[in-house]
């Protein structure tokens, strides 16, 4: 029993050590480079378990998850000579193990940096072509996926892919939002005084072709009313007309006292006149039909 703790129990607690000094797993999300003596032999492993040979190799692990990095705000000039400040960030996976671990020698750090600066440099280059207007008024689409694309070129000797920039503002400085304001503010305002033009223009002409319907309508209505007028003229006349015919005498004597009655309306009124006149044949003698005397 002593032998067997003096010999069987060491030689088991050795043979686990070297079999778990052999073996290692990886996860789905690492990216893992196996080293020889410090040269790196082998990097493409799926995930699972693998064996390696003890003490003479051994495995380094990195994230090869999608990873963001956030950028400072940094100065750019603008086609204008302008600033203006970017704050932004980045997303990035690593896309080559083995080119990453020789190009960084593993650190994140130093990846970062140089990142960083790649992708500022790639900023640096589409601001520079840009005016302030055109960077501030929306085309941080075109910005970022052309940045994307060039920095990728620099990025893939690091084998790091970029997957995204974003830029979360863009700031002026205070004497150049100052001088953009006022510029906006004097185009704003061509804008305003050419729609006040064009609209008092349609006033002017919306309301020259009312007054111009409005005539027509009143010529067209003043015209119906003589019609109807002259009209109703004919009818009364043709009325009177009628008759008259049926009983002379009876609507000359009605004409007459209507004449009477216009005449002595008022009780002030004097008429001088022969009372043996036609106008006061009536007051000599009710029939019509009777003459003037001689």
């Amino acid at each position: 029993m002593s032998l067997l703790k003096n010999y069987f129990l060491p030689v088991l607690a050795l043979i686990f050590f070297v079999l778990s000094s052999a073996l290692f797993t990886v996860n789905e999300y690492d990216r893992v480079v196996l080293f020889r003596l410090g040269e790196i032999v082998k990097t493409d492993f799926t995930p699972g378990l693998h064996f390696k040979l003890p003490f003479l190799t051994n495995v380094k692990r990195f994230d090869g998850r999608l990873q963001a990095l956030s950028a400072p705000p940094e100065r750019y000039l603008t086609s204008e000579k302008k600033n203006v400040i970017v704050d932004a960030f980045i997303q990035w996976r690593i896309s080559d193990v083995a080119t990453f671990y020789r190009s960084t020698r593993g650190d994140d750090r130093m990846a970062s940096l140089r990142l960083t600066q790649i992708v500022r440099d790639g900023m640096k280059n589409q601001f520079s072509a840009m005016t302030v207007t055109e960077a501030v008024s929306g085309a941080r689409g075109e910005i970022t996926d052309r940045t994307r694309q060039a920095a990728n070129v620099e990025a893939t000797k690091l084998g790091i892919e970029i997957v995204a920039v974003r830029i979360l503002r863009i700031d002026l400085p205070p004497e150049v939002s100052e001088s953009v304001y006022r510029r906006m503010e004097k185009e704003r305002a061509t804008v305003a005084r050419g729609f006040r033009s064009r609209g008092e223009e349609q006033a002017r002409r919306i309301t020259a072709d009312a007054d111009r319907q409005r005539e027509e309508i009143l010529a067209q209505a003043y015209a119906e009313s003589q019609i109807i007028r002259g009209q109703g003229d004919a009818k009364a006349a043709a009325t009177y007309t009628a008759a008259f015919s049926q009983d002379p005498a009876f609507f000359d004597f009605y004409r007459s006292l209507q004449a009477y009655s216009k005449a002595f309306a008022d009780k002030s009124d004097v008429l001088v006149l022969q009372p043996d006149s036609d106008f006061f044949r009536y007051f000599n003698s009710p029939d019509a039909t009777v003459s003037k005397k001689p």
